[in-house]
């Protein structure tokens, strides 16, 4: 239970960021995206009509859709997101109406590359969805077996597309630079806390430092048993995954034991 609250605080807050940033830097800016939000833009640009009423129109839409062809397991997924986000576009668009933090189109994109990026991975790290535009996706992947990656493409290219006839060419190469900053954070903060560093240690110690990896690093020790290619020795291998702060402990480990041991160092994305 304490989870459930805990991971429902965390989409919440995630949906705010995202609000936070198409308010105070997306719209100020005049910079177009993709998805859910990218197709408001382009309505309001076209029709004038308020951007948090489009999207929430478009997301309950979406919603009930999800609800039919995917089921109440996915819609209850996606129900924090589908009622959060619309409402915080709201309230803010409301109360900081007329107030921007800067005028720079380039600050505007850096940061609300940064915002968008976090609050999705925020919200994907939960085991959240943020709704919107990969709801048809799915359904025509299910129903149709379309691949939901080129489909996405897709989409947000005709979104871009729509957005870019209100928008000055210099705009356009923003809103792609934008689309490479989220991308490029939700990559990092994904991963971010599970990198880590695998070492494979061969030497004649290999017993010496296994215990003196075990005794001052704390971490635990794989060994597996080889043999050398050329000479057909036979040789135990250690390998031990530290954090990347920890490789430079370990390897004055290693070399104060035997200075002439082969380390292999290779980077782990997830552990």
């Amino acid at each position: 239970m304490a989870r459930l609250i805990k991971n429902n605080l965390i989409i919440l807050i995630g949906n705010l960021i995202y609000a936070l940033g198409i308010v105070l830097f997306i719209i100020p800016g005049g910079l177009i995206t993709g998805g859910t939000t990218g197709l408001g833009l382009a309505i309001h640009n076209a029709f004038g009509i308020d951007v948090s009423v489009i999207i929430g129109i478009l997301m309950v839409l979406l919603f009930i859709a999800g609800y039919i062809f995917l089921g109440k397991k996915f819609a209850l997924g996606t129900a924090l997101s589908t009622l959060s986000y619309p409402i915080f576009l709201f309230i803010l668009q409301k109360y900081l109406k007329g107030y921007t933090l800067t005028d720079d189109r380039f600050i505007c994109t850096i940061f609300g590359g940064l915002f968008l990026g976090l609050s999705i991975a925020l919200i994907v790290r939960t085991g959240g969805s943020t709704g919107g535009i990969d709801i048809p996706l799915l359904i025509l992947q299910k129903k149709k077996g379309f691949s939901l990656s080129k489909s996405l493409y897709f989409v947000d290219s005709i979104i871009l597309l729509l957005q870019s006839f209100f928008t000055p060419r210099r705009g356009i190469l923003y809103g792609i630079l934008l689309v490479i900053i989220y991308t490029f954070t939700i990559d990092k903060f994904l991963s971010s806390g599970e990198i880590r560093n695998e070492l494979e240690i061969i030497s004649d110690y290999h017993s010496e430092i296994k215990e003196k990896i075990l005794k001052d690093l704390r971490r635990g020790v794989t060994v597996y048993h080889g043999e050398t290619g050329m000479l057909g020795k036979k040789i135990n291998i250690l390998v031990v995954v530290v954090s990347p702060r920890e490789v430079f402990l370990a390897e004055n480990i290693i070399l104060g034991i035997d200075p002439n041991a082969f380390i292999i160092n290779k980077r782990v994305m997830h552990v």
